[in-house]
């Protein structure tokens, strides 16, 4: 499969229907137990050419899950938020990684004169925190990751499919 096959047109799009039927909850205790859940996405090849995003308050955890899952595919060096920058590209053997923070994202012009476009267009593996701040202008991601925390260890941890890929990767997880 293409990059173009795989990655949808970048407009506006609805959640699909059946998304909330397509997701799975876990429950972490401890970040050992996110480092876990972070080598088996790295596990799993489908997520390769994927588009992540990942959901929860300030302090939730989403950075922490991107670094443990970025290790786990085998990044080296250092592996800092893209707060400031809103993406960090990665390189792992044979993959290539963008992390977008759209935190601090407030002009669509932004979008096309920093290259995102591009960027989503071409294989790899994107992930994105605040998704939300630029849902008009990316593809209906692959996988939603809902992390709530419960209190200063536990968090809750949803998962919901947007694509028949991100289906087939809740199933396995869930197996």
């Amino acid at each position: 499969m293409t990059a173009a096959q795989h990655t949808p047109s970048i407009v506006e799009s609805a959640r699909p229907q059946d998304a909330e039927t397509a997701g799975h909850r876990w429950i972490w205790g401890s970040e050992e137990d996110t480092q876990r859940f972070a080598q088996q996405l790295a596990d799993h090849p489908a997520l390769r050419n994927a588009y992540v995003t990942l959901h929860g308050d300030l302090g939730a955890g989403k950075t922490t899950l991107v670094r443990h899952w970025l290790r786990a595919l085998g990044v080296q060096g250092r592996i800092k938020s893209p707060t400031y920058a809103v993406v960090e590209p990665h390189e792992a053997p044979g993959l290539s990684i963008w992390h977008f923070d759209f935190y601090r994202f407030d002009d669509p012009r932004e979008w096309e004169d920093a290259g995102f476009r591009d960027i989503f267009a071409s294989p790899g593996l994107k992930l994105a925190e605040w998704p939300e701040k630029a849902a008009a202008l990316t593809p209906a991601a692959d996988i939603a990751i809902h992390i709530e925390a419960i209190d200063e260890t536990q968090r809750q941890v949803s998962l919901i499919a947007g694509t028949p890929v991100g289906r087939a990767v809740i199933e396995a997880l869930k197996a």
